[in-house]
């Protein structure tokens, strides 16, 4: 079992939710549950709240992943995953959930687990304006250019 390597003050806007936790000791991502229960109808999204505020430090974010089970079985996914929690941000952590299945809702109850969060150390740049960019094996090329997309 490894142990925390970090510790983030969370308040509990919801006190009758579940704290965030990992579901195994080698998890990345902790369970974030819903606020609220609500029905997806096909192709809907709604902002689902978590019950949870967070105080990141600086150097470090949340970022809010789908649920692996839920896009498999039911078609739910995060709209903007992954979704960032920045470290000065305080208000409840919301979760964009996204209906994909083209002919049955989805049904969320209060306390489901909805997204997991994975904390992650993260470098800010200083971006360096110049007239050129040195020369990479890659180059220019983008979707397609290793033959993995084809538009067609």
């Amino acid at each position: 079992m490894s142990e925390p390597t970090i510790s983030i003050s969370i308040k509990m806007l919801d006190s009758e939710l579940p704290v965030p936790s990992y579901a195994h000791p080698s998890d990345a991502g902790a369970d974030l549950h819903a606020r609220t229960s609500l029905v997806l109808e096909p192709g809907q999204r709604a902002l689902v709240p978590t019950g949870i505020a967070l105080a990141l430090p600086h150097g470090y974010v949340g970022l809010v992943h789908p649920r692996s089970g839920l896009a498999a079985k039911h078609g739910i996914t995060i709209v903007n995953a992954p979704g960032t929690v920045d470290a000065g941000y305080r208000g409840e952590i919301m979760v964009t959930l996204l209906n994909t299945d083209k002919d049955q809702a989805f049904e969320i109850s209060r306390g489901d687990r909805i997204a997991q969060l994975v904390i992650q150390k993260v470098e800010q740049a200083v971006f360096v304006q110049v007239d050129s960019l040195e020369d990479s094996a890659r180059g220019t090329g983008g979707f397609g250019s290793t033959g993995g997309f084809s538009a067609n």
